[in-house]
């Protein structure tokens, strides 16, 4: 019995130890959960220094990263679809200025309540390769089936969305976006953000980076998960003595940005808890399109600055630079160096003011000369007058000779193929007579201007080449003449201080990959504001990113930038009369109404010809001058014309002599075909009436043929027309030649289609050129009703069908005929039946393809036996072209 006592009493024994043991395991085992967990999101305080900060760098513990599921680009355009609240909304205009100045392709939407979605492929393609909803409620409120078919579009193609969550006083303290494993907090109040490093989507970004100090605003949302596919990307503290939502679990950090690594259902996503006013948000809002893209729509990390100090010795007493100044200037440009590679401030002269300062000032002068070798040198006037008011080209180089004699007396690089005209004036509008003059006295490479096209907003600046000079697009940087005191600033201070430290400044550097800065000499003096900023940006740009900022001569630098955008090469002339600021700025000997009010675009072989004499006929309208080279015809907007710039052009247009009733116009047969022609004249005479005259396209093909022949062209008198078109790939190439003349004129809805796409359908008229032949006094009552011309014209009595001419000719007095020439109207042999079909076949065939993929309209006729194009009912609402049939 002792022994069975003493067994029980042993196994009972065991059996306590053994639960004392599993219970002390187990809480054990929560006490390392709990605490591996804490240590994973908690910060610990290291000895390092954060670059340009007072702070201390808070880096996460090491824990294992997880992967995200990758992304494949390959079967997608690289093209943002983004849905937005309204046109209007801020955070909508936000997104797109981002998209617009990283020249991202982008598609906008208006989110719809139900969640329609647009078409998400094409010909097995998808045409989006990411989804950005400015409200991410739309997107998981969309119903079943439209959410359905975006995700599933999402996983096949590797499509990766990004939201917002802009909270507002009408949000709920805490919610959950539906179908995702995620709780969000509204309202609240955050400061002392940083950076996770192991957020795998940073690339601009430099991680860690502490913000120290309140964020913006009451209205943050921040993320509470429980799901490992969530990684943190943005957190902050609560603010104290701020209310929060009761339910908010306890933390030291909460995440306002998250990033889904497609590990839930295989669709990855960056959410952020705000807009995008807070700077840090609009790095990782570039860093997540770049990582959610593959790479697609990335921006480079090489940044190139260049600060040009303009009006050097220029200035009134007490805004110039004195000894103290220049030796600032000169330890300055060595801290630089040491921050951005290769830095050289670029200093414009002008000569005829030196020494006309302060006695402290002129020594200033003497020191930056002595300083010659330090600095880059370009030219500016010599006595700083615009130069669009030389009206001669002669004065301007007068003026320039005295500028470099002065260089050259007094060792000033002559050679480093830059120079900027003061207030930009010439440079854009172009001033033909400044262009020649750089030329000639200073072998000028490269300019810049703020100008082109516009000087707002600053990300549509662009460059281009204009008779063999490289323009520039220039920027602001907040630092005017009138800007030299650090508490006098615009705005205060802080604004200064805002732009350099994530405002409008940095993000000119962080969205271009090329800035030419416009400084003064006055911001160098006094407060040295100029030296302010550059060193601050610089250090700001350096702690807070990756990019690598360096500096090139203007030569080397106008190279790089064509290198980036080779399709900024070729200029799009504007209407200077609808820019302000262009207008000053442009000669007064010039004036708009030398631009035309309408065109005749074509095509060729129509009847063009008939329809510019018949116009000619009307006591109002007005037809340009007559080339040498192209007769009636200027030629300007589809061929090398158009590199010689609008004066010109305009110099083909006389002055009319009532600017209200009189119309100006030009009639070149080529336009219509022309992929250049639509948007040029768009640009330039974005109002201006398009007239096109079409006729079956098969008798158009032939007629241009047999014009070819009589031409004596060796290709058509080679081959008969039959040959002409349905020559193949292997053709000879004078064969291809002339069927492309023959039949892509005939494409007529491809080349509608294009100037529909820059004019708007009220703006176009086209003509029946079968019914302008045989009833002209109809057609034309309805072109002057298209223009609203005055008076009205009676063409009925004005024209006379001339029998043995075969068409309608001018009655003039006592009963004589002005009628086209020898070379219109010719009769020629009839086309053959066989060829006929051919080509009404092959005409068929490409209207209905092409038709196929436009949305702007469809055919709604045919005429005689051919398909024809014409355009009323449009999509979209496009509807108001004038048909007069």
């Amino acid at each position: 019995m002792n022994l069975i006592g003493k067994l029980r009493r042993s196994f009972r024994m065991l059996v306590i130890l053994l639960a004392a043991f599993c219970l002390a395991s187990i809480v054990i085992s929560a006490y390392f959960l709990y605490t591996g967990y804490k240590q994973e999101m908690a910060l610990v305080e290291t000895t390092g220094q954060a670059e340009c900060e007072d702070l201390k760098l808070l880096p996460y513990r090491s824990a294992e990263l997880r992967t995200p599921k990758p992304i494949d680009p390959s079967r997608t355009d690289p093209t943002v679809l983004l849905f937005v609240e309204s046109q209007y909304s801020q955070l909508g205009q936000d997104i797109i200025a981002i998209l617009e100045s990283s020249k991202f392709q982008y598609h906008m939407v208006i989110a719809p309540a139900k969640g329609d979605i647009p078409p998400l492929t094409d010909n097995g393609r998808g045409k989006y390769t990411i989804v950005i909803y400015e409200n991410i409620l739309k997107y998981v409120s969309m119903d079943s089936w439209n959410r359905e078919l975006l995700e599933k579009y999402c996983v096949e193609y590797s499509v990766s969305i990004i939201g917002f969550h802009k909270a507002n006083e009408n949000s709920s303290p805490s919610s959950r976006l539906k179908g995702l494993p995620l709780q969000l907090y509204n309202n609240v109040a955050l400061r002392d953000c940083v950076v996770n490093p192991r957020s795998p989507l940073l690339r601009i970004t430099k991680a860690p980076r502490l913000e120290q100090g309140p964020l913006p605003g009451q209205d943050w949302t921040v993320f509470q998960f429980n799901h490992s596919t969530y990684l943190p990307v943005l957190l902050g503290e609560l603010q104290p003595a701020r209310p929060t939502p009761a339910s908010l679990p306890h933390a030291a950090l909460h995440a306002t940005v998250i990033q889904d690594l497609g590990l839930h259902d295989g669709i990855q996503r960056v959410l952020f808890g705000n807009n995008l006013t807070f700077w840090l948000h609009k790095l990782i809002f570039i860093d997540a399109i770049s990582f959610l893209s593959g790479k697609k729509l990335t921006l480079s990390l090489d940044r190139y600055i260049l600060v040009d100090i303009d009006d050097i010795f220029v200035g009134k007493e007490g805004t110039r630079m004195n000894v103290n100044d220049v030796k600032a200037l000169l330890e300055t440009q060595n801290l630089l160096r040491t921050q951005v590679a290769n830095f050289t401030f670029n200093l414009g002269f002008s000569g005829k003011f030196y020494h006309t300062g302060t006695e402290e000032e002129d020594e200033g002068d003497d020191l930056l000369l002595r300083s010659v070798d330090e600095f880059w040198w370009f030219p500016h006037m010599w006595s700083h007058m615009q130069p669009h008011l030389f009206h001669n080209e002669s004065s301007l180089v007068e003026q320039m000779i005295l500028n470099k004699e002065f260089a050259m007396e007094h060792g000033i690089p002559t050679g480093m193929g830059y120079a900027v005209a003061p207030h930009h004036s010439g440079v854009y509008p172009v001033h033909v007579q400044l262009y020649e003059a750089w030329k000639k006295v200073w072998h000028i490479r490269v300019t810049s201007t703020e100008e082109y096209p516009h000087l707002k907003p600053a990300r549509y600046r662009r460059g281009f080449i204009h008779n063999g000079i490289m323009v520039l697009p220039r920027q602001t940087c907040g630092l005017f003449t009138h800007t030299i005191f650090y508490k006098e600033y615009p705005g205060g201070p802080q604004e200064l201080d805002k732009s350099i430290r994530g405002g409008e400044l940095f993000l000119t550097i962080l969205l271009n990959p090329i800035s030419i800065f416009m400084t003064h000499l006055s911001n160098y003096g006094n407060d040295r504001l100029g030296l302010y900023t550059f060193a601050n940006l610089a250090s700001f740009v350096r702690s807070s990113t990756n990019l690598r900022l360096q500096t090139l001569p203007p030569v080397q630098l106008a190279q790089k930038y064509f290198q980036l955008f080779p399709e900024q090469t070729d200029p799009l002339w504007q209407n200077p009369c609808d820019d302000k600021r262009h207008r000053d700025i442009w000669s007064r000997d010039k004036t708009c109404d030398h631009l035309p009010k309408f065109l005749v675009i074509g095509p060729q072989k129509t009847g063009t010809t008939a329809l510019y004499l018949f116009l000619l006929m009307h006591p109002s309208i007005i037809s340009n001058l007559p080339s040498p080279k192209t007769f009636e015809e200027v030629q300007f907007f589809n061929g090398n014309n158009y590199h010689k710039g609008i004066d010109w052009y305009m110099e083909f247009f006389p002055t009319p002599s009532n600017t209200t009733t009189d119309l100006l116009f030009e009639k070149s047969a080529n336009y219509f075909h022309s992929e250049e022609a639509p948007r040029r004249a768009a640009s330039l005479i974005p109002k201006a009436k398009i007239i096109t005259i079409l006729i079956d396209p098969s008798d158009r093909a032939y007629s241009w043929y047999q014009h070819q022949r009589s031409h004596e062209d060796p290709a058509a008198l080679r081959f008969n027309f039959y040959e002409v078109i349905t020559g193949g790939l292997r053709a000879p190439p004078e064969l291809r030649a002339l069927q492309r003349r023959c039949l892509e004129p005939g494409w007529y809805a491809l080349h509608i289609h294009r100037w529909l796409s820059h004019f708007p359908p009220s703006q176009l008229l086209i003509i029946d050129g079968q019914q302008l032949r045989s009833d002209p006094a109809t057609v034309m009552d309805e072109v002057q009703k298209f223009l609203g011309v005055s008076p009205h014209y009676n063409y009925s009595e004005a024209l006379t069908f001339d029998p043995q001419k075969g068409f309608w000719c001018q009655l003039l007095e006592g009963g004589k005929t002005k009628c086209l020439g020898k070379s219109k109207g010719r009769k020629y042999p009839p086309m053959d039946q066989e060829v006929r079909a051919v080509q009404r076949f092959m005409t068929a065939v490409l209207i209905l393809t092409l038709n196929k993929h436009t949305d702007y309209f469809s055919p709604l006729f045919h005429f005689h036996w051919l398909m024809f194009l014409k355009i009323r009912n449009l999509s979209f609402g496009r509807e108001g072209i004038e048909f007069p049939l």
